[in-house]
């Protein structure tokens, strides 16, 4: 690693805290001999996508500016990074996944204009190339303004310019993605007549409701990283003993090493329960260890390479077989998630599939013996004392976010209709804590979720993760093949 970094304004090159004081003579030998090689670039074939989705935004915000940054390196500690991941909204819109990049979208009068702000190539003037943290020797070469426009087909600045340009936008007609870039956010002052933030909160809105319909491109994106998802799968799979222990961590890094090598990472922190941690509903921490005759579950997705993400759970029975009691809540999930799927079609609402999906587990729950009230009076808005044992919903969109048009209006989300092009998942599950004194011991522990990524088509439901099986006795057969199949290594 490097020296402790300090920040240098837009466009300016960042140096070391600690930069030693080259001689005179390093700096001269530093500077000479070296070659420039230019990069053959060609537009990438998504790039249509992209100018159609910029074409929509602009459509919608008419005669306005709008101000959409990526983001910027977090810290992890101290002067150390996380791997940058770019803003969602803006890699939507962009397709480029360099730090600091911002876009400026000005109104032209039949549109808009779009101009990328970005890093240019590190000056070999300046001595920026070798002494800054931006600099190529530290990171990589980057490529340069108009290679960059070359391949996403859309005009390029520097980043050096932006100050002038964001301080030349008026409040009142300038709208900015916030959150993502302080600067930025400080550059444009927020305009609202009614509500602070309220036409800011418009834009976020607008591009999250874009997003709720994928074509073909995205579909072929998920489907590739649900592909990836389900091999990281079987890896797990063939390392998980039937017979002994293993940590929840060494089964997160099997199928983190699959992310990376077949996708970019994972989608989100693995979720890996092993007994008494599958009850608990995101347990990213996986400090417990696999036990046989318990039950295992695998909440995990790979993000590809474009960055859209698959999300994908399955619950195994460590020993290779469910015992009658995991297979008689085992099925009750899965009827439920089966109902879900098969009421899924253009024009049904989100909230009556969840009702679907939660009025299958209240019947179970009622078969168990455990539901204190009838089923219709548990699924009543007053009570819905079942989520005792199911506190999420149904599931929720997905695409280059894992809870995808996460800011979309209730009316076109949560409480809208389905539309052909969504991709959503269908996750019920049922988890009974090891301290409820309200169910029997022998369920205390207990935790099952099913969840699979489904496209809605004109015909209803089709499931993107059908590669992994669901019903108990599958999932018992799938297990067995994959352990006889034996580990394998990524390639």
């Amino acid at each position: 690693m490097g020296e402790e970094r300090t920040e240098g304004t837009a466009g300016q090159a960042r140096t070391e805290s600690h930069d030693p004081d080259f001689p005179e003579k390093f700096l001269q030998f530093m500077r000479s001999g070296w070659r420039n090689d230019d990069l053959t670039v060609t537009p990438r074939a998504e790039v249509p996508n992209y100018a159609k989705r910029r074409a929509a935004l602009s459509a919608a915000f008419g005669g306005q500016t709008l101000v959409i940054p990526t983001g910027t390196e977090k810290v992890r500690a101290n002067d150390t990074y996380y791997p940058f991941r770019p803003g969602s909204d803006f890699v939507y819109l962009t397709g480029d996944h360099d730090p600091d990049g911002v876009l400026v979208m000005r109104p032209n009068g039949d549109g808009h204009d779009a101009v990328l702000y970005t890093r240019p190539r590190s000056s070999r003037e300046n001595d920026e190339f070798f002494r800054s943290r931006d600099g190529e020797l530290w990171v990589g070469r980057r490529l340069a303004l108009e290679e960059k426009a070359a391949e996403l087909a859309v005009e390029t600045a520097p980043l050096s310019d932006l100050p002038a340009a964001l301080a030349d936008c008026a409040p009142r007609r300038t709208r900015v993605l916030r959150g993502h870039d302080a600067c930025v956010d400080a550059a444009v002052r927020p305009y609202d007549a009614d509500g602070a933030g309220a036409r800011d909160r418009e834009l976020a809105a607008t591009i999250a409701e874009l997003k709720l319909v994928k074509d073909e491109w995205e579909l072929a994106q998920l489907q590739d990283a649900i592909d990836a998802t389900v091999r990281g799968f079987e890896d797990v799979a063939r390392v998980l003993p039937a017979d002994r222990s293993v940590s929840e961590r060494l089964l997160e890094g099997v199928f983190g090493l699959r992310a990376r090598h077949d996708g970019n990472d994972v989608g989100y922190g693995s979720i890996v329960g092993a007994g008494p941690h599958a009850t608990i509903l995101h347990w990213v921490r996986n400090t417990g260890a696999t036990t046989p005759g318990e039950l295992l579950l695998m909440d995990m997705g790979v993000e590809n390479r474009h960055l859209y993400t698959a999300d994908v759970t399955r619950t195994v029975p460590v020993s290779g077989t469910f015992t009658p009691l995991q297979r008689q809540v085992y099925d009750i999930v899965y009827a439920a998630q089966q109902a879900g799927m098969e009421f899924i079609k253009p024009g049904v609402k989100f909230s009556d599939v969840h009702r679907t999906c939660m009025r299958v587990l209240a019947e179970g729950l009622a078969e168990l013996g455990i539901l204190p009230v009838s089923v219709d009076e548990a699924m009543e808005k007053e009570s819905t004392v079942y989520r005792r044992w199911t506190l999420h919903g149904f599931g929720h969109m997905l695409g280059i976010d894992v809870h995808d048009c996460a800011r979309a209006r209730a009316e076109r989300y949560r409480d809208g209709e389905l539309g052909e092009g969504y991709v959503l998942t269908v996750e019920p599950g049922l988890y009974f804590q090891p301290e409820d004194d309200l169910v029997p011991e022998e369920l205390r522990g207990i935790g099952i979720r099913i969840e699979d990524d489904v496209l809605v088509t004109p015909a209803g439901a089709v499931n993107l993760s059908a590669g992994l099986p669901r019903r108990a006795v599958e999932v018992e057969e799938w297990l067995a093949a994959q352990r006889e199949a034996g580990p394998r290594l990524p390639g």
